[in-house]
């Protein structure tokens, strides 16, 4: 039996060990804050755990959605595809949606990102991006959404997100136009975000 004062260490040096991760984690996370100039800095992971650049899409109309495929407001994955489908075509390579799914409320994205993936293609066809799972909020957050965050606060000048389906509108230079709630429809978003593609753009628009 080991005696207590061993007992002690161990368990100091077990709270010491899970201090220093959560301030390392904070400190990779301050450190990619204050390097970041816009949305398209960032590199959240995908499906597969892999990075995935946002420097990809650089130059697009950007619309970042919180996730969940067992929410009240799930169905506007059907939405979001309609807006996508409708706005690709007819302003190539200018815009995309991108899906961060969530686990954070309720408990309502408890698939691993697999399940979710043929989730959103098998029930609503989403062709657009959707990344692997994440965080939105607390000290694991994804650093895309603290800075989002940080770009625009949502209701009533709050910083966190409140539930699934809020919505970021990124502008082609990187930076947050606006915050959607959770409650606003994708398709109520299109003037907005046919504002920012055609901003600074002289050639055809085309037609809806």
């Amino acid at each position: 039996m080991l005696p207590s004062s061993i007992k002690y260490s161990y368990a100091h040096i077990r709270r010491l060990t899970s201090s220093t991760r959560i301030y390392c984690q904070a400190s990779a996370h301050a450190s990619k804050m204050a390097s970041a100039t816009n949305f398209f800095t960032f590199t959240p992971k995908d499906r597969r755990d892999q990075d995935y650049p946002l420097s990809q899409h650089e130059g697009k109309v950007v619309l970042a959605v919180n996730t969940a495929s067992k929410c009240g407001f799930t169905p506007q994955f059907k939405g979001l595809e309609q807006v996508y489908q409708d706005l690709t075509k007819k302003y190539p390579d200018k815009f995309t949606i991108i899906g961060f799914p969530c686990n954070q409320f309720g408990g309502q994205d408890p698939g691993d990102n697999d399940q979710i993936q043929e989730f959103c293609q098998l029930n609503y066809g989403v062709s657009f991006p959707v990344l692997g799972k994440t965080d939105v909020n607390g000290d694991k957050s994804e650093p895309v959404y603290e800075w989002m965050k940080n770009e625009k606060k949502g209701v009533v000048g709050l910083k966190r997100i409140k539930w699934n389906f809020e919505k970021f509108l990124i502008g082609k230079d990187g930076q947050v136009v606006k915050r959607y709630a959770s409650i606003t429809k994708p398709g109520s978003i299109v003037p907005d975000i046919v504002a920012e593609i055609e901003k600074g753009d002289k050639g055809d628009k085309g037609n809806l």
